[in-house]
Formats: structure tokens, sequence, C-alpha cells
């Protein structure tokens, strides 16, 4: 065999393991391959808004129930100044607590319980409703069910003063029956709930040493 028969020989030997070594390390496509998984922790999303948190940025706190740059949101940006450790949801959650206490201590007559939540205006108005019921032999059977709904209306803040009022609307629910010196109902239901809506302004100094919000007006 002449050389450039053996020549041509090794040349197409070498092309014939090459061409099986790349198909090995390739593989064969079909056209119904599963696309290639990918390490989801090593992607970096470009697409969509980048977001982070800028200190400084709106309180969630206030702005979740006002307007930041409205009057009210305003004023309680003014609250957390005088007195940091005030929070909007933390008194709106001891809110409902003392509309409960505050309803149920006149409803049953306990008004020393709530005389420290109450204004004096308040809390004479309370004395004069419960004396007057006394003297008609009246007394009050109620239990409280719940409150259904807490909302933050208005809030302002006096800045001679540092008097913050704030205005709550509450919707309870509770059973109230009226019973007469014979002991029958005359007026309301121990089994049928009823919903009882109110706004009531809560009042205190910021930075004082009181910690007590106490109720100054009260609109049914």
């Amino acid at each position: 065999m002449n050389s450039p028969m053996i020549q041509l020989l090794v040349l197409a030997g070498i092309a014939v393991f090459l061409i099986l070594r790349l198909k090995n390390v390739l593989g064969t496509r079909d056209g119904f391959e599963k696309p290639p998984v990918t390490d989801q922790s090593t992607v970096k999303r470009t697409s969509g808004p980048a977001f982070e948190v800028i200190e400084g940025g709106p309180d969630l706190d206030i702005t979740d129930h006002v307007p930041a740059e409205s009057d009210a949101g305003k004023a309680l940006a003014g609250m957390k100044r005088l007195e940091p450790s005030f929070g909007v949801n933390d008194f709106l959650t001891g809110a409902r607590q003392a509309y409960e206490m505050i309803v149920m201590g006149y409803e049953r007559g306990n008004l020393a319980e709530i005389q420290p939540f109450l204004s004096e205006e308040i809390y004479e108005s309370f004395v004069d409703g419960v004396a007057a019921r006394e003297d008609q032999g009246l007394t009050i059977e109620a239990e409280f069910v719940g409150v259904h709904e807490t909302e933050l209306m208005d809030a302002s803040l006096d800045p001679d003063t540092n008097e913050a009022e704030l205005t709550i609307r509450f919707v309870g629910m509770l059973t109230s029956a009226v019973r007469d010196e014979a002991g029958d109902i005359v007026e309301g239901s121990l089994t049928d709930v009823k919903r009882q809506k109110d706004t009531w302004v809560f009042a205190r100094i910021m930075g004082s040493d009181d910690p007590n919000w106490q109720l100054v007006s009260t609109d049914g």
C-alpha cells in the first residue's frame, strides 16, 4: 500500500475518533429535550423596578390611617416627635379595650373603675345618667360581644399646650336590657345583639408623666 493511501486512512481514523468524542460530550438533540435547569439562586433579576427601603420614608403607622400631608397626619407626626414611644396602631388597640371598659362601666353603673379615663365633664354626665336610672328604679343588664369596627377619624395637636386629641369611631356589638323594680324587662333584649355606633374624642398632654388618655367628648 502506497504512502498517500496510508496517510488518508490515518486521517480518516482520526476524524472518526474526533466525531465520536464530540458526540459523547455534547449528546444528541431530537427536539423534545427539557430546557436546561437554571440555579435560581444564581439568577440576577434585571427586569422590573428595584425596590429598596429608604430611611426617612413614609411612616406606615400614620399613612395606614390618614394621609401623611393631611392636618391629621401632621398632627400625628408631631405627637411622635414629642413622644417617640407613641404609636397610632398601639393607641387604637388600647382604645378598643377602653371602649369596652367604659361602655360596660356605664351600663353597669361601675363608674369608679373608669373614672381615671374620663374627663371631669364626661364623668359628671355619667354620674347624672346612672343616678337618673336609679331614681326610676331601673337597672341595666348588659353583655359586651365585641368591637366590630375601630377607625381613626381625626387628630389634632395644640402646639402651645402639647395637648393631643384623637377622634375615633367605634361600632360595638352588645346585648342590653333595662329592668324595672319588679325585674321585668321594659326595654332591650338579653338575646338580640345590637350594633352601637359611637364617635369619641380622647385627649392627653403628650410627653406628660400620666400615660392615660381621657375621654373628653362623646357623640353616639
